[in-house]
């Protein structure tokens, strides 16, 4: 046999054993992918439940702002009632807005509002200064239920604080 000739068989065996060496690689690099899709996906939950949350939150939130408001407002009706009658700055009030008003957007909040008076002879003689305060708090969920809590319970509080005088 020629040299040549032995040179192609050799070359042609080593293409052989090579390849049978290489056998199985795509199943490692199939399974390699698969894994980092997983990681992939899963952080993608991860973030997207996340984001639900922090919604969620600023919803509760939004609520508990509003009906902060309301309760000032209120807390300035009885103070200063349209109809011009002596008006009452009651020292603390408890408003369960949700209940009373019937507005869905309102329920799981309460408000409490305090109210305080200070008379004062400056700039002008019985000047009476009045700051109300509202603090609203919204929950869902059952928070006050001890070990019987609800995990997706979220509760919210928004103060406002309000200064007027006559």
């Amino acid at each position: 046999m020629s040299l040549n000739r032995m040179l192609c068989r050799n070359s042609q065996f080593s293409n052989i054993v090579s390849r049978s060496k290489q056998t199985g690689s795509a199943l490692v690099i199939g399974v390699f992918i698969i894994t980092v899709m997983f990681l992939l996906a899963a952080t993608l939950i991860n973030v997207l439940d996340d984001a639900d949350q922090e919604i969620s939150i600023e919803v509760w939130g939004t609520r508990a702002f509003a009906a902060a408001n309301s309760g000032a407002d209120r807390s300035l009706a009885s103070l200063f009632p349209v109809n011009g009658d002596d008006g009452n700055c009651e020292p603390q009030t408890t408003w369960e807005i949700g209940n009373d008003t019937n507005l869905v957007g309102f329920h799981g909040c309460v408000v409490e509002m305090t109210c305080s008076a200070v008379t004062t002879n400056l700039p002008q003689n019985n000047m009476t200064q009045y700051l109300i305060t509202s603090t609203a708090t919204c929950s869902s969920g059952q928070c006050d239920s001890g070990s019987d809590s609800d995990a997706s319970c979220i509760r919210v509080s928004r103060k406002v604080e309000v200064e007027a005088r006559d």
